[in-house]
């Protein structure tokens, strides 16, 4: 199958098939006699495989390292097992800092009175660079 179709079944772009195979996380495809790529149904579960854990949000650093693993047949899954606990620790560091913004930024709405006064505390303190501040 060419990219196109590649891409429909995948529900990957063309862009990023192209992108994955100039990386290294994706094989080179065979090519036709008119230089188009061809994909086979081993490709079409790579390129699952890329995005399954990319939608689980999985680094590029880390889906060529799960590749590796789901490739090596004599792999431990402690390994795999290891590298999700490792992701699994990263999605809670940004959760958390993401709570953090959550709560600063309604800290500052709160205080502001949505009104058609130019005061804005919110601004103020953009403007301020203040991080966990609030209106002043």
């Amino acid at each position: 199958m060419n990219i196109g179709q590649a891409a429909r079944r995948s529900g990957l772009s063309t862009k990023m098939i192209r992108y994955y195979e100039s990386i290294g996380l994706l094989k080179p495809a065979t090519r036709s006699d008119s230089g188009y790529r061809l994909y086979q149904a081993e490709d079409l579960h790579s390129l699952a495989f890329i995005k399954r854990s990319r939608d689980l949000g999985f680094s590029l650093e880390e889906v060529g390292k799960l590749l590796t693993l789901w490739q090596d047949r004599q792999r431990a899954s402690a390994d795999v097992k290891a590298l999700a606990l490792q992701h699994i620790e990263e999605l809670n560091r940004r959760i958390e800092e993401l709570v953090s913004l959550r709560d600063t930024l309604g800290e500052l709405v709160s205080h502001c009175q949505g009104d058609d006064r130019p005061d804005c505390p919110i601004l103020k303190d953009l403007a301020n660079g203040a991080a966990g501040g609030c209106c002043h």
